[in-house]
């Protein structure tokens, strides 16, 4: 072995260490709150501790409530314009160093963006109350 090949092993165990050190660390740290909070908390269960409780509202009936797909929908749109809005974003940002080719692809990808939105407008699935039945 020679002096180099010895130097290079020693580099690399070097270069570990501080991650195994984070790692004791933490699990100490974790281990430590988890440990503590089983000593020192309080254990005297009742029945208005198990009880649910949000935002200082009672409950009342059950959690299993029927809600209207247009719910979902409207949610599942909210989602695909946010992320649209994060593209755009991201674009604007760098817009001066991607060039005109990047300009060209963000209006098409807007144009495909503000097509679906008018194509689920027209489709009513943008209205909070769709009529049943009958034209539209």
């Amino acid at each position: 072995m020679t002096q180099i090949e010895g130097t290079e092993a020693a580099v690399q165990s070097v270069q570990y260490w501080p991650l195994g050190v984070y790692l004791l660390a933490v699990l100490a740290v974790v281990g430590g709150m988890l440990g503590m909070s089983y000593v020192l908390g309080q254990r005297n269960p009742n029945r208005s501790r198990e009880e649910p409780y949000e935002s200082g509202i009672k409950t009342t009936g059950t959690a299993r409530v029927r809600l209207s797909v247009s719910f979902y929908l409207v949610a599942t749109f909210f989602v695909v314009f946010d992320l649209e809005s994060v593209f755009v974003f991201a674009w604007s940002i760098a817009v001066r160093e991607l060039g005109w080719m990047a300009y060209g692809q963000m209006m098409v990808f807007l144009g495909v963006v503000a097509l679906s939105l008018v194509y689920l407008w027209s489709q009513g699935a943008l209205d909070a109350n769709p009529k049943v039945g009958g034209d539209k």
